[in-house]
């Protein structure tokens, strides 16, 4: 259950909300982390409040109160959470937040022509990057799962064989989508060769959220491996994509999918990027959409080259840890399912270029 590892930090007071859009420098410290990663410890009085804010309280407990209710998303626009990692301890996630406005340039700084305000407030806050999706959380878990087994050194068969498929040691990875940019933190401190953190160039993250994450939880000497930077789906004739065409052996999209006029430039994009010999991209999606969207998705997927080497649905609220993951077939329809009973389960997929003497495969079952 992800996102019971999650729970709100106590707000910052107005003397160090430093990370204000206008001046673009997000906070340079967390509690007991300082500006080299895990030095220069300040007491926490000096950065917080010393209270908590009763609403964040109240939505900590939530999961608990409410067990089969599943949260698709959590967290408000600036805010700090708490995700508590077995392995590499609590780290600290900013939600990324919007300006009041901003004129003429994009968030990543890049300018408009003639003056449009092409990425406008309201429009960009559709990409809803001001959030951390659950769906994140199930492929951060899962990265930081396989690598407790990949480090345990014990022979891997049966199930700890497929949980530690999800390793990205030695690996390039590649994040679409990524907001807060958790599943790419993660890879960083699980020893992946480089990560790439890419989001849409209108994203509040590129803000200071994603630097921030970055600096507070990825020591100095790992973070010449992790790079974050502006790149829209499907602009495959761009710098970034010209130079690392075929680059990536591990892409991850987590809730990417909602978008049904996007499916064509994602899967494109992950097509464009994916090594043609050892690259997966791993698709995690809430149902919170309808499973048709879903479903067109994988279709789309299929139509342009690409193979669904595996995919199922997780729940996202199991609980038993002894019994491990919860899974069941993915399905594209199923009769009588109601909202709240969807909203529990995740889509999670695992994608490779497909070879040309190979068949499309069927996912409309």
């Amino acid at each position: 259950m992800p996102h019971l590892r999650l729970r709100p930090l106590p707000r910052k007071s107005k003397s160090t909300q430093n990370s204000s859009p206008e001046n673009n420098n997000p906070p340079t410290t967390r509690p007991g982390i300082g500006t080299d990663g895990f030095t220069d410890k300040k007491d926490d009085d000096e950065q917080y409040d010393d209270y908590d804010d009763a609403e964040d309280i109240f939505s900590a407990f939530l999961p608990h109160l409410l067990p089969d209710d599943a949260p698709q998303f959590h967290g408000d626009p600036g805010q700090l959470l708490q995700y508590r990692s077995p392995l590499y301890g609590d780290l600290t996630v900013m939600v990324p937040q919007y300006p009041e406005k901003w004129k003429g340039t994009s968030i990543a700084g890049q300018s408009k022509e003639g003056g449009g305000i092409i990425n406008d407030v309201e429009e960009s806050r559709k990409l809803f990057a001001h959030m951390l999706w659950s769906s994140a959380m199930v492929v951060a878990e899962k990265l930081e799962d396989a690598a407790t087994i990949i480090t345990s050194g014990e022979k891997l068969s049966g199930d700890d064989l497929d949980r530690a498929s999800w390793s990205v040691q030695g690996h390039t990875v590649l994040e679409l989508g990524a907001g807060a940019g958790l599943p790419s933190v993660i890879s960083a401190l699980s020893s992946a060769s480089h990560v790439t953190i890419t989001d849409h160039p209108s994203s509040p993250a590129f803000l200071g959220a994603i630097e921030y994450n970055i600096r507070a939880n990825v020591p100095s000497w790992q973070r010449e491996s992790i790079v974050s930077t502006p790149h829209e789906w499907g602009a495959l004739d761009s710098q970034f994509a010209r130079d690392n065409k075929g680059r990536f052996s591990r892409i991850i999209a987590a809730d990417c999918l909602w978008m049904i006029d996007q499916h064509e430039n994602l899967a494109r994009t992950l097509q464009w990027f994916l090594d043609s010999s050892r690259g997966r991209a791993w698709v995690v999606a809430g149902l919170h959409t309808g499973r048709a969207v879903v479903a067109h998705f994988f279709e789309m997927a299929v139509t342009l080259g690409l193979e669904i080497e595996g995919i199922y649905e997780c729940d996202i609220n199991n609980t038993d840890e002894d019994q491990g993951e919860r899974r069941r077939e993915w399905a594209a329809v199923r009769e009588d399912e109601g909202l709240e009973n969807r909203k529990r389960w995740c889509v999670v997929a695992v994608l490779k270029r497909a070879r040309l003497d190979v068949g499309n495969a069927d996912v409309s079952q």
